[in-house]
């Protein structure tokens, strides 16, 4: 299977994406946070996602060189945390952001957005079926039998641009110090959560030696737990060759 790259985009086409995703994200969000055993059973089917990433990718958590992108992958795009407060802040930004931030950095943000809003839409539908309390058999019928595969490749191509972005956005000259010069700023401004994001990633991706293998492997190893999961076999997330680029 292979992904394509996403190309170049004008600023307003990137900003009228990032407007419509963070609409559905938040309508997703809203739904759940007023149904109790709806936000429960996401955040269950949330948790398990989060440990089964942690214990596939465990060797690139446990690596200094990645732990960071690593970390950022689990809690940022694939996370069980809320990040409400962060989309609030986007929303309240998008004008400044447009004029301010080069198209490849907005391009980052609208590309996060869209492959959350993607997750939430599949995380609702996975909790739907499956409720809080299920294991991991129940889980991967779920998975085959309520998300469709074009869906789920599409989020393996939304990581990919994610991943992609952030490895270009860290050779932009003085993007390190602009963003230590936006703290202050961004916490008076009561946007502390979105420059927290944007700050961790570049973090992450900047102290890598070899950020583009990083992310192809995380790729590889996703591709590979999705053919499982399609293809009904038992033990699906054991990779015995543990895939390395």
């Amino acid at each position: 299977m292979s992904f394509k790259c996403v190309p170049a985009m004008k600023k307003q086409d990137i900003v009228a994406a990032l407007r419509r995703n963070l609409q559905a994200v938040t309508v997703h969000r809203q739904l759940a946070r007023v149904n109790a055993p709806a936000r429960a059973a996401i955040a269950a089917v949330k948790r398990f996602q989060s440990q089964r990433m942690a214990s596939t990718h465990g060797d690139l958590l446990a690596a200094p060189a990645t732990h960071k992108a690593a970390q950022f992958f689990l809690d940022d795009l694939y996370g069980e945390g809320d990040l409400t407060q962060r989309d609030a802040d986007i929303g309240r930004i998008v004008p400044m952001m447009e004029r301010l931030l080069p198209a490849a950095a907005l391009q980052t943000v609208a590309e996060a957005i869209e492959l959350d809003a993607l997750s939430e839409m599949m995380d609702g539908a996975m909790a739907a079926r499956l409720g809080q309390t299920f294991g991991e058999a129940d889980y991967c019928v779920a998975y085959r039998e309520v998300t469709r595969r074009t869906d789920r490749e599409r989020q393996l191509a939304h990581v990919r641009s994610v991943g992609t972005s952030l490895c270009e956005l860290v050779r932009f000259p003085l993007i390190g110090s602009t963003m230590v010069m936006m703290r202050a700023p961004a916490r008076l401004a009561h946007l502390s959560e979105l420059h927290s994001f944007l700050e961790r990633g570049f973090a992450a991706f900047k102290g890598m030696p070899q950020p583009e293998h990083f992310v192809a492997t995380i790729l590889a190893r996703e591709t590979a737990i999705l053919e499982n999961l399609y293809a009904g076999r038992t033990q699906p997330f054991l990779l015995i060759d543990q895939v390395t680029l």
